[in-house]
């Protein structure tokens, strides 16, 4: 009997289950993501986003491809005071960036469309906390000038970071926040866990849907783009699970949610526009191939060994090959910065977050 000609006659080995995912094995899969881009050999990367989004920075600055680092630490500062203080952990000092909604305020707080001073600033034990960055500073500033000061340089220093990347990576962690009841402000963690004090009239739960994160992120872009119209944008999914959730739902099933609605959000943007690609940082962790064996006793920090296969799949698919842009500029950055951001790779990862963990009476 003749076979029939069909649309899936012709298609290549990893486009089938069995010959791509459970012949191959774990370490066997090939292919699995191949930039849509042609960057010069010198190209530059801005990273930002949740937790694991520190693991892309580390990857590049270990081998000392183009990473921007906008809001250096001062000069001659000891390697664990700087981290200690959250610098050289992305681009800008911004802290971790959870959900669309934060991205798409720090963005319009880069362009001018709202003023430096607008997001809240609390006062505890005579310290002073940013709102938008509330674990920055360990011990908080010591005023509101201060922090205002700080919070300047921090925007400053985001605005460079779009307006100098060929690539800004973005790596979407959440869909649940906290926002301010009355002006919108989304909170990176809620008021009262990390620093402030939580008032249920003012603050408000948001679980994001699937088109208000997807409408955030289109925002978020645009603005970008105005700042850089050649900026590219790579996308990914940290697969780090939520450390705690205030959905009222099982934390497994709002987990799945979260990731589910990012996931979605993200392949959408990247078939839609030839500027936005999406590496499947997620899928190689908590795919099923991996059989969670990445994850930590914990469930949800993930082991060195994931991490290196996810870099090993991101660097096997990216390609810089087309020609220099930034000449001696490029090579000068990453000379000065190279001593004090390899040292800082061995070091566990900032992430705000996790201190929810505090708060379980389980």
């Amino acid at each position: 009997m003749a076979e029939r000609a069909n649309p899936y006659s012709d298609l290549p080995p990893e486009a089938y289950w069995r010959s791509a995912v459970a012949e191959a094995g774990l370490y066997g899969m090939n292919g699995l993501w191949a930039s849509r881009w042609v960057l010069p050999s010198d190209a530059r990367f801005a990273t930002f986003g949740s937790c694991f989004a520190q693991h892309i920075s580390r990857a590049l600055v270990a081998r000392q491809i183009g990473w921007i680092n906008a809001e250096p630490s001062p000069g001659r500062c000891p390697v664990e005071i700087a981290r200690k203080y959250n610098y050289g952990i992305f681009s800008a000092r911004t802290a971790n960036i959870y959900t669309a909604a934060q991205l798409l305020y720090l963005v319009q707080l880069a362009t001018g469309e709202i003023a430096a001073d607008a997001a809240e600033f609390w006062e505890e034990k005579g310290r002073v906390y940013d709102s938008l960055r509330p674990a920055i500073e360990p011990e908080g500033f010591a005023n509101r000038d201060e922090a205002l000061l700080s919070r300047r340089s921090m925007i400053r220093a985001f605005r460079r970071s779009i307006t100098e990347a060929d690539v800004f990576v973005f790596t979407l962690g959440l869909t649940e926040g906290w926002e301010n009841a009355a002006t919108g402000q989304p909170y990176p963690m809620c008021p009262g866990t990390v620093a402030g004090r939580f008032d249920a009239a003012a603050h408000v739960f948001r679980n994001y849907r699937v088109a208000e994160v997807s409408a955030d992120m289109g925002a978020a872009l645009d603005a970008m783009r105005r700042l850089n119209p050649g900026l590219k944008v790579l996308l990914t999914v940290s697969p780090v699970p939520l450390t705690a959730t205030a959905s009222g739902q099982h934390v497994l099933v709002a987990t799945t949610y979260s990731k589910s609605a990012l996931r979605a959000v993200a392949g959408e943007l990247a078939a839609a526009d030839p500027g936005v690609d999406y590496f499947p940082s997620y899928e190689i962790i908590s795919g099923a191939p991996a059989r969670a064996g990445f994850f930590a006793p914990n469930m949800r920090s993930v082991e060195a060994a994931g991490v290196e296969l996810v870099m090993k799949h991101f660097f096997a698919g990216l390609d810089r090959s087309g020609p220099a842009a930034h000449g001696r500029e490029a090579a000068t950055e990453v000379e000065r910065e190279e001593a004090t951001e390899a040292r800082m790779a061995a070091e566990d990862l900032a992430c705000e977050e996790s201190l929810l963990e505090g708060f379980n009476r389980g």
